[in-house]
């Protein structure tokens, strides 16, 4: 019999062309069919008589080949098959365009439905394409029912998956439901064996989204077991408790050169409620740009350094964690002393360390390694460079990740067996800080492992930055405006998209790395024009991902300091860059990106005194894409914009989809609160009256298998 892990090139009619082309959709085997769902469902349910067609009608016949023939069209080179169809009402034409084997299935006398579209010539109606099975089958595939659309591939069709699912569910071993019974019948859920039948050929359109819940509620409720049991698992490891007394923070707190915002402090004494525990903080820090996230990371990451731990600083990017560097630096100034810990910077292409007063200097990376090795380093700073093989810290106490919430779970145990700290074991405790606000649904859900702290609004002082949608009639406006304001003395970002190749030369990126490249070209051409025509006489700069290490440094540091007027980029400056005198962001082709990158990239400007500006250049006249713009017009905040991107684009384009592991029918139940609620309340209920799993066998089977696909790091 048929199993779900049955490899599909065993199965009859799929041979080794057909399973090229599945293996294109990513399904090797008879569950990955399965689970490749359809997006849709024609209705061809209802058959009607011949007589009663209309033009334009989509609809299904039954009736009998009275005649058919094939003709060559030498002028087109086509090949015409053309038949007569009869019922008891009336007669129609069939017309098939280059496929003459047709000719060989409908002979003449045959019975059989057909399903398409009723088309008009020269005042004759005739049925164009349609979709033909023979009657006398057990059940019908394409005709006389709710037909299953599917995701398509080329040489792959929805007719060809159709003629292979529905054999294998007639074929297939029972399957045994792991969801257990209590669990379906308290959220009004089919069983497994009738959720696979009738999500691919469902009775009624009801009983297809039922189908369809069902499959999203069980990866939802695994993903809620998933964090659940990792809050659990954290909970019972043990952690250093790092200890800071009221006085000593409201003394550090002190010493700033700026008052805290509200939700700061109540954010810093979350934190420092946690850390001071003998079990592992798992907390996210979530806020607006510039509203003060890295501020409270160095004041945990101070108090640390005081009670004696070392903290570890991650960032994605190499620009990011030498912002960091830069930053910690200046705060160093006023809140290390008397104690003077140490700081470093390590990444793969530098390394540098603070030294006592405050006396910086560029060393060799093995250096950096033995002073973090021996516990000199307090605070190390870096990319994935810090959790290298080759590292280990004497004392680790704090891990803050910024920018990549998931970043932390895999990387805090790679960083916690780089801690020396003999048998104890201790965890690290874990600080990840996001400007992207995250939904109330995906928190509950892809991010539910995480305690939550929001900055929820932005230092005293700081001006709203004024935001235009650009139309190309405007742009040379645009250009002057940014003149005006450089000769005022500010400076400008211009962000470049990657080049869409179908809307240029036809040319398509095969890979990540073409893209990359692509990306680069954007950015080249970009540069020439502004340099060259539009601002000759102005210093413009610009920076990419694929320059060298030593290259982006000089780059960002010439802007920093003011040698660079304007800056030409990549999304490469979307987080972390902070240059108070750049007043102007301007982004080419901002519709191409996401609401929650565009947020990030405004969130450049508006880090200084000076009023600041955001220009969202489009040659989009489409109306979502304009919709989508003015929503960041319009956002008070970024929690506000989250949740208007999430209802827009959807959760698998917000999270990234392939960033998550989440399969499609999960990703369309992360907009459904209701059905979040209640996976979750499921887990909890399971996990409380088995914590192990060991009366439910089956889910902790399909638990692991699930963390298996799953890549949420």
């Amino acid at each position: 019999m048929i199993a779900l892990e049955t490899p599909l090139d065993v199965i009859p009619g799929v041979g080794p062309r057909f399973g090229a082309k599945l293996r294109r959709l990513g399904i090797d085997t008879v569950g990955d069919l399965l689970r490749h769902f359809p997006f849709r469902y024609e209705d061809f349910s209802q058959i009607y008589p011949i007589a009663h067609l209309e033009p334009g009608q989509h609809a299904t016949i039954q009736g009998t080949v009275e005649k058919i023939d094939v003709r060559n069209t030498w002028r087109r080179h086509m090949t015409v098959v053309e038949a007569r169809i009869k019922d008891e009402s009336g007669e129609i034409r069939a017309v098939w365009f280059n496929q003459p084997y047709v000719k060989n299935v409908l002979a003449p006398g045959r019975l059989a439905n057909f399903s398409g579209k009723v088309s008009v010539s020269d005042e004759d109606i005739y049925l164009s394409h349609p979709t033909y099975e023979l009657v006398g089958r057990e059940e019908t595939r394409h005709t006389a029912r709710l037909v299953p659309v599917y995701p398509e591939t080329k040489g792959l069709t929805s007719k060809g998956i159709r003629f292979l699912v529905q054999p294998i569910l007639a074929n297939m071993a029972r399957l045994t439901d792991w969801l257990p019974e209590s669990v379906r019948r308290e959220h009004g859920l089919p069983e497994l064996n009738q959720a696979f039948r009738q999500v691919h050929f469902p009775d009624r359109i009801e009983a297809a989204a039922d189908a369809k819940r069902r499959f999203a509620f069980e990866d939802l409720f695994l993903l809620q077991l998933s964090n659940i049991q990792q809050k659990l698992r954290l909970a019972a490891q043990k952690a250093p408790a790092i200890p800071s007394s009221v006085a000593e923070i409201k003394g550090l707190v002190g010493e700033l050169p700026f008052e805290l915002t509200a939700t700061q402090k109540r954010s810093l004494w979350e934190v420092l409620q946690d850390i001071a525990k003998d079990r592992p903080m798992n907390r996210l820090l979530q806020g607006d740009v510039g509203s003060g996230k890295t501020v409270v990371a160095a004041l945990a990451a101070v108090l640390a350094a005081k009670a004696g731990f070392q903290t570890a600083i991650m960032a994605p990017t190499e620009v990011l964690a030498r912002q960091h560097f830069e930053t910690f630096k200046k705060l160093f100034a006023r809140l290390a002393r008397p104690l003077q810990p140490s700081l470093a910077l390590l990444t793969s292409a530098e390394a540098q360390i603070v030294h006592e007063n405050d006396v910086v200097s560029r060393t060799k990376k093995e250096k950096v390694r033995s002073a973090i090795r021996t516990g000199d380093v307090k605070i190390a700073i870096g990319t994935h460079a810090l959790i290298q093989r080759s590292m280990s810290f004497k004392n680790l106490g704090l891990v803050i990740v910024d920018e990549q919430h998931r970043f932390g779970v895999e990387q805090r145990a790679a960083l916690s067996r780089r801690t020396g700290r003999g048998k104890k074991k201790l965890l690290p405790h874990f600080l990840s800080m996001s400007a992207t606000p995250i939904p109330r649904t995906l928190m509950l859900t892809v991010f539910g492992d995480l305690d939550i702290s929001a900055i929820e609004e932005l230092p005293a002082g700081r001006k709203s930055i004024i935001t235009k949608i650009v139309s190309p009639a405007n742009r040379m406006k645009a250009y002057q405006f940014i003149r005006s304001q450089i000769g005022k003395g500010r400076q400008a970002f211009v962000i470049c998209p990657r080049i869409d190749p179908s809307s240029s030369d036809g040319k398509n990126p095969a890979d990540k790395k073409q893209a990359k490249l692509w990306e680069v070209k954007s950015v080249k051409e970009e540069f020439e024009k502004l340099s060259q025509k539009i601002f000759p006489d102005l210093k413009v700069g610009m920076l990419h991902g694929q320059m060298k290490s030593k290259e982006k440094e000089s780059v960002m540091r010439e802007f920093r300091e003011g040698g660079t007027q304007i800056l030409v980029s990549t999304s490469v400056i979307e987080v972390g860059v902070d240059v108070p005198n750049a007043t102007i962001m301007m982004i080419e082709g901002s519709d191409r990106f996401g609401l929650a990158q565009l947020y990030q990239f405004r969130g450049r400007v508006g880090r200084g005194e000076h009023q600041s500006f955001c220009f969202l250049f489009t040659d989009s006249e489409s109306k979502a894409a304009t919709e989508r713009l003015k929503a960041i017009v319009n956002a008070k905040n970024g929690f506000e914009l989250a949740e208007r991107d999430l209802a827009l684009r959807g959760p698998g384009e917000f999270l990234g989809q392939k960033q998550t592991g989440l399969p499609d029918i999960a990703m369309q139940g992360l907009g459904d609160l209701a059905l979040i609620r209640e996976s979750r309340a499921a887990g909890l209920q399971i996990l409380k009256e088995d914590p192990g799993l060991a009366r439910h066998p089956l889910i902790g089977e399909r638990l692991l298998v699930f963390r298996d696909r799953l890549h949420l790091e």
